[in-house]
């Protein structure tokens, strides 16, 4: 799909930018960077299975297995997950990562986890909702767990060029073609880089998300909505002493990310 073809191109090209830009630091210094709401949510692990889908360059994963669990990641990116082999090798972790598109998983290829995960900015670069809530599905162990916190599709609507007020760019439902974002756009986590490869992007409301799971028999057993964000998705937004992005005067207001906990 060139949709897909594309969004892989442009994440070969950002993950030596996202190599400086996240915290890699700490990371190699021993610290987890997987923060206090996902703790609270889905630990303890240690000991247990766990494969991250969408894993990128793999810190969120070696943060997973500096907390105690044997895990396994997932990536369409060949250049990101070049990257996160590096850190597990640096960090002396012995975490896998496999270069796959989480849609395309040959069946019984990476076996059955305890956990399934993934994390913060992932549901819009899937084509296929119901595909991808299959993956979940058949790499879970019975009594198993998913777990996913993502930006909320209700905070995506908003146009993030605004600087003063709000305004709605995007439908919350989904549509069939995707979004495709061509513009000159600072990077997300490096405001001086500008990505030079397009991406195509999809939107997933959160019944899409609840439903397709719940289609595959997973249990759903947690569902949080959060007044906070983990990225600056608008130009308004400030960071907190402890990392998170808000809009100062909203608290409470909008919802701009969700946690969600299924079992198999």
């Amino acid at each position: 799909m060139k949709a897909e073809d594309t969004n892989r191109e442009h994440w070969d090209e950002i993950a030596p930018v996202h190599l400086k830009a996240y915290r890699v630091d700490r990371l190699l210094g021993g610290e987890s960077l997987i923060d206090e709401i996902q703790k609270g949510e889905f630990y303890p692990i240690t000991g247990k299975t766990l494969l991250h889908l969408q894993c990128h360059i793999g810190t969120d994963t070696l943060s997973l297995a500096l907390d105690g669990a044997r895990v396994t990641g997932v990536d369409f990116s060949p250049q990101s997950v070049h990257i996160a082999r590096e850190l597990a090798h640096k960090m002396n972790l012995p975490a896998q990562f496999v270069v796959a598109n989480v849609l395309d998983i040959p069946e019984g290829a990476l076996g059955e986890f305890d956990i399934v995960y993934t994390s913060q900015g992932v549901l819009c670069w899937i084509s296929d909702i119901d595909q991808w809530a299959q993956t979940v599905a058949r790499h879970l162990k019975p009594g198993g767990i998913f777990y996913i916190f993502e930006t909320h599709p209700a905070f995506m609507m908003f146009d993030e060029t605004q600087t003063d007020g709000f305004q709605i760019r995007y439908p919350y439902f989904h549509q069939a073609e995707p979004f495709h974002f061509e513009d000159e756009y600072p990077d997300y986590a490096d405001n001086t880089y500008i990505p030079k490869t397009a991406t195509y992007e999809w939107q997933w409301s959160l019944a899409d998300i609840v439903n397709a799971l719940i289609r595959q028999g997973l249990t759903i057993e947690l569902l949080n909505e959060h007044d906070k964000c983990f990225y600056k998705a608008l130009p308004g937004m400030s960071k907190t002493v402890d990392g998170w992005w808000i809009l100062e005067g909203f608290e409470g207001m909008i919802p701009m990310a969700f946690s969600l906990r299924a079992r198999k």
